[in-house]
């Protein structure tokens, strides 16, 4: 199936104007358009999309998602340098997640003592 990038913009919640700073970054180099020059996404490209969108919410840089998305393109049978820049992610990934459950805990721990010292707030005012 073929769309628009108004269709693909609606269909993945995605503003145009970054599909198309994806496509001048290199990000999309397989995009195809038609005779009159507008871009045409098949399934594939919504596939990269996605992939390019999960990766930029984790903080990969530009330059590593291209380097991943290039090499595929010209199927390059370099999987290390592929698998390399995704196991070095994971690893920023892991400390970033360590991060935000020790924050998420503090904050957990935090609302419990609010609770609990608002109970104990109610209590003092009632008996009083």
């Amino acid at each position: 199936m073929q769309y628009t990038i108004k269709e693909v913009s609606e269909k993945m919640n995605l503003p145009a104007h970054t599909i198309r700073y994806y496509e001048n970054e290199g990000l999309l180099p397989f995009l195809k358009r038609d005779e009159n020059g507008y871009r045409i996404f098949d399934d594939s490209d919504l596939g990269w999309l996605e992939f390019i969108s999960c990766l930029k919410i984790t903080g990969m840089s530009l330059e590593d998602l291209r380097k991943i998305i290039l090499l595929t393109y010209n199927e390059s049978e370099d999987f290390d340098s592929r698998r390399k820049i995704l196991l070095e992610h994971r690893e920023k990934l892991k400390i970033q997640q360590e991060n935000l459950n020790r924050a998420f805990n503090k904050v957990e721990v935090k609302l419990e003592y609010f609770n609990q010292l608002e109970k104990q707030y109610k209590n003092d005012k009632f008996n009083n």
